[in-house]
């Protein structure tokens, strides 16, 4: 009798130890970038708190699931370890995610090792590749925590932040945008009264405008918490910096959040809503 109960207590505990070692779940992280690609959310990299991460994970949005134990899929590691950037999606193809920025480290080290400002990931194949970029602004090597968005046009815009490395940080305030299309790098000319901006959210609205909100401001020395209510705008066909007042409730100064555009009808009317 005894052997049947050691059998069956080694069944047991060799079925749980199998399921638990054996289920597609990414390890706790944070500093990372992601994605929606059709029915896909990707997130790509991040910090463990052990090692920076040069793995991609994606979580299947076609059908339901239940939030305690989500669908996570892995695929094709990235080249570098890598955190603190930002990701967006082509409109010309919406399959291929372009990471810009943040910080690359040799995979499984805690070595900091830079190699690319930009990485391009074609998620139809599984495939990454380091593109060439013409006329680059070497001033954007090593920038970090700051947020992409990209127009119809194939156009991301990338403005201000730090550069990270072992000596000195220095915060900017210029805009640098890549054309993916012709895979050219340009940063315009703009009133140096803008101030340097990091750990803010971007939001590209319908119109073109992009709407940063929150975040650190202030020279290129020395930042502090940005005032919720000065919303800084920004207007991708002028080229032309704006700063609008918002009502409302009063919040607290916030950095490294997120935020999300949403939209609703009232009274036949389209409202648009930043939520964060």
């Amino acid at each position: 009798m005894k052997l049947v109960y050691y059998i069956l207590f080694f069944v047991i505990f060799g079925s749980r130890y199998f399921f638990v070692i054996c289920q597609n779940v990414p390890s706790p992280r944070c500093q990372q970038t992601s994605t929606l690609v059709s029915t896909r959310l990707y997130f790509f990299g991040g910090n463990t708190g052990i090692i920076v991460s040069n793995e991609v994970w994606y979580l299947d949005l076609s059908s339901s699931f239940n939030i305690s134990t989500p669908p996570w899929h892995s695929d094709v590691v990235m080249p570098v370890g890598y955190n603190f950037g930002t990701s967006c999606l082509s409109p010309i193809d919406n399959s291929t995610v372009f990471l810009i920025g943040g910080r690359t480290w040799i995979v499984n080290t805690h070595n900091f090792s830079y190699t690319s400002s930009v990485y391009k990931f074609d998620s139809k194949v599984s495939q990454w590749t380091t593109p060439t970029i013409n006329n680059f602004n070497s001033s954007f090597e090593t920038r970090q925590e700051m947020q992409s968005v990209i127009d119809n046009n194939g156009k991301i815009f990338v403005f201000g932040r730090a550069n990270y490395n072992s000596s000195t940080t220095f915060c900017y305030n210029d805009m640098n945008i890549l054309d993916i299309t012709i895979m050219t790098w340009s940063t315009p000319t703009q009133s140096q009264s803008v101030l340097t901006y990091l750990d803010y959210t971007a939001t590209l609205l319908p119109n073109g405008l992009i709407v940063y909100i929150g975040g650190r401001s202030g020279s290129s020395t020395s930042t502090s918490p940005n005032n919720m209510s000065q919303i800084q705008v920004f207007d991708t066909k002028s080229y032309t910096w704006s700063i609008k007042p918002a009502s409302g409730s009063t919040i607290a100064s916030r950095e490294c959040h997120s935020a999300v555009l949403s939209t609703y009808t009232i009274h036949n009317s389209i409202v648009l809503t930043i939520r964060f």
